[in-house]
């Protein structure tokens, strides 16, 4: 996301948090949800890019929450499976993805289908 010149009049910030204390104290993620869906959910991404919309004041943010491997699959939900939340004001977009491959693998196509839903949403395509 910072790679090209400029970018800082664009980019405001990032927040890893990969816990759910953090999650919740960072991100204001509540501790309902985290304990009803989990961590990595579809609920959770969507308290997440809310909240990354919140301690940042910007018009758009971008969270992502899954599980890469290549441990900490469940029955219900395996490597690959990655949550994806986008927002622009009052709109929150967040698709259930399931990437193939090693944990680089599954980071790389998040961040291109992250991308990719941002811009589709700021057309109007999302």
């Amino acid at each position: 996301m910072t790679e090209a010149p400029g970018s800082s009049s664009i980019f405001l910030g990032s927040a890893v948090v990969y816990s759910n204390d953090a999650k919740e104290n960072v991100l204001g993620v509540s501790h309902e949800t985290l304990m009803e869906h989990g961590a990595v959910s579809a609920e959770t991404a969507g308290e997440m890019v809310r909240g990354a919309m919140r301690i940042y004041g910007s018009d758009t943010a971008i969270a992502v929450t899954g599980i890469a491997g290549p441990g900490g699959a469940t029955e219900t939900k395996p490597v690959g499976l990655v949550y994806i939340a986008v927002a622009d004001g009052p709109r929150v977009v967040v698709s259930r993805n399931v990437f193939e491959g090693d944990r680089a693998a599954v980071r790389s196509q998040t961040v291109a289908t992250a991308a990719d839903m941002l811009v589709e949403l700021l057309e109007g395509r999302l």
